[in-house]
């Protein structure tokens, strides 16, 4: 199928994409990447009498260091955070996940803010943003923003974004902050580049006698929205990383999470999946640790 009847719009600036955003609300549908938006138009399953392409807008494209956060403009492409050295010293939990979006075809032409936007829970990068307790900037005519995941994802496919408002930057904090930190990311996937079965990332920080004083975990696929363990990030703390411990959290994660079955893997096996990944990412994230491979000099 292909795409029903709609009117084209370019705008050169933020003021004026919001400005259409103002005028046309629901009648509109914003389009940068289109690495999603383009399969749900080709079905019409989405008829917008208006599309806005942002894609020109330049002032949205950038990766910058900024008051404790990388701050990435919503424009920016997978490719370039791949790329980018800031981010591989600052926030490699974000390297290790983008290699994971999709294929090299598809992380040259998607961006942060549309896989933001999209809202999907199989997505990586809402993973990780959940994981650091990111923030997204949010912009409308009228005013600016700032969210954190919790109250921007609501459900599958659903955000808290209004229709006049455009993700405008997206801010992960940085990773290296005088810590012995490690950092994993793990997902199962059907096929590399296929949307997650589960995902889970952990980032762990640990004293000089290898006791965890940080924990920072999320799990993605297996909810409606990416979720953090905060069970298990409080069961970490003060303790040192052993088989039993990890356990523990392998069976609190499977019991806090409501995933959905479908022909890729029911709801049990996907429950039981993100227990074992889970585990799995914390064993890595410890290691990288304990191995002073991220620490601060």
């Amino acid at each position: 199928m292909k795409p029903s009847k709609f009117k084209y719009l370019k705008p050169s600036s933020v003021e004026e994409a919001l400005t259409y955003l103002e005028e046309y609300g629901d009648d509109c549908k914003i389009i940068s990447g289109g690495q999603s938006l383009i399969p749900v138009l080709n079905m019409r399953l989405s008829t917008p009498e208006f599309l806005i392409d942002v894609s020109g807008i330049k002032e949205l494209n950038y990766i910058r260091e900024e008051d404790g956060y990388i701050a990435i403009g919503a424009l920016t492409r997978h490719v370039e955070v791949e790329n980018s050295q800031l981010i591989k010293e600052k926030c490699p939990l974000l390297i290790d996940a983008i290699k994971w979006v999709g294929h090299k075809q598809i992380r040259n032409r998607g961006t942060i803010g549309g896989s933001i936007a999209h809202g999907d829970p199989s997505a990586e990068l809402p993973c990780v943003l959940t994981t650091l307790r990111g923030e997204i900037v949010i912009a409308s005519v009228d005013e600016e923003e700032v969210v954190g995941p919790e109250d921007f994802f609501l459900t599958y496919l659903l955000t808290a974004l209004q229709t006049n408002q455009l993700v405008k930057e997206v801010r992960f904090p940085i990773m290296t902050q005088g810590e012995r930190v490690g950092h994993s990311f793990v997902e199962v996937a059907r096929r590399h580049g296929d949307f997650g079965l589960a995902i889970a990332a952990a980032v762990i920080g640990l004293d000089n006698q290898g006791l965890i004083q940080k924990a920072q975990l999320a799990v993605g696929g297996v909810n409606p929205v990416p979720l953090v363990v905060e069970e298990a990030e409080e069961l970490l703390i003060g303790k040192k990383v052993s088989e039993a411990l990890l356990k523990e959290v392998a069976e609190l994660t499977s019991d806090c999470v409501d995933p959905e079955g479908d022909l890729h893997g029911s709801a049990d096996y996907r429950r039981e999946l993100i227990g074992t990944l889970l585990k799995r990412a914390i064993e890595e994230a410890t290691a990288r640790a304990w191995e002073g491979e991220e620490k601060v000099g």
